[in-house]
């Protein structure tokens, strides 16, 4: 039986090497391209139209357009419309991808850390410059809370600087851990099918069960991710602790 972990394997496409480094076009790199084309396939022709009834494709456009708004709106204010163009993209781009994991025969590229892990440290870096563009000096005063004993500063200061350097470790290692565990389910439940053939009923139920499950978390994920986002540029904009 292949093993469940097969399926996370990185493989190169369009093998390219230079100066010592591997810059080969892998089927990570492919599928990500082909998320960022889907996704500005679908938003384009949601709004070619632009119908006063919208249609199908325009009504789903038009909630997810919503939706990311009104989480903006909710978690950091007016302050944040400036930043809703990178925030819609960064929800469509792990939608989408995580969405294109669950075609039979893809390959989920939010179940690499790697991935994960540069958005989630692009994220953070960008909170953080902004803080201190807006902030200067005064940023710091975020690790030093209100109300805290002076003796008890300098330990507290430490704790919250970690506590601040583990965002991007926290934010990339849940999106990753979620989708590398539901598809390794799906593929255990999917081989026992295989295997067992017509007693293969009880597995194939969970099966379809676990493809709805996958389905609601790639949605989940993706809401998780950019909340955690808004919150953190919240704390960028107005140094609340």
């Amino acid at each position: 039986m292949e093993s469940p972990l097969e399926q996370f394997k990185i493989k190169a496409l369009i093998p390219l090497h230079a100066g010592g480094l591997d810059l080969s076009f892998t089927n990570s790199a492919a599928f990500m391209v082909l998320a960022i084309a889907v996704v500005t396939l679908f938003m384009t022709l949601s709004v070619r139209s632009r119908e006063l009834v919208p249609g199908r494709v325009q009504s789903v456009a038009e909630l997810a357009y919503e939706f990311v708004a009104g989480m903006i709106k909710d978690n950091v204010g007016q302050a944040g419309r400036p930043y809703f163009p990178f925030i819609f993209t960064l929800f469509m781009f792990i939608l989408g991808a995580n969405l294109l994991g669950m075609v039979p025969y893809t390959f989920t590229v939010t179940s690499h850390i790697i991935v994960t892990f540069s958005m989630a440290l692009f994220v953070f870096l960008g909170v953080t410059l902004i803080a201190l563009i807006k902030h200067g000096t005064h940023f710091f005063g975020f690790f030093v809370p209100k109300g805290v004993p002076k003796a008890l500063i300098p330990l507290v200061m430490v704790i919250e600087v970690i506590s601040y350097l583990a965002r991007p470790v926290s934010l990339a290692l849940r999106l990753f851990a979620n989708m590398t565990a539901g598809h390794t389910m799906m593929k255990v439940f999917g081989s026992f099918v295989v295997m067992m053939g017509l007693a293969g009923v009880l597995p194939f139920a969970v099966l379809i069960a676990l493809t709805g499950l996958e389905i609601v978390i790639a949605f989940l994920q993706a809401y998780v991710f950019t909340v955690l986002t808004c919150l953190y540029l919240n704390d960028a904009l107005h140094l609340h602790h």
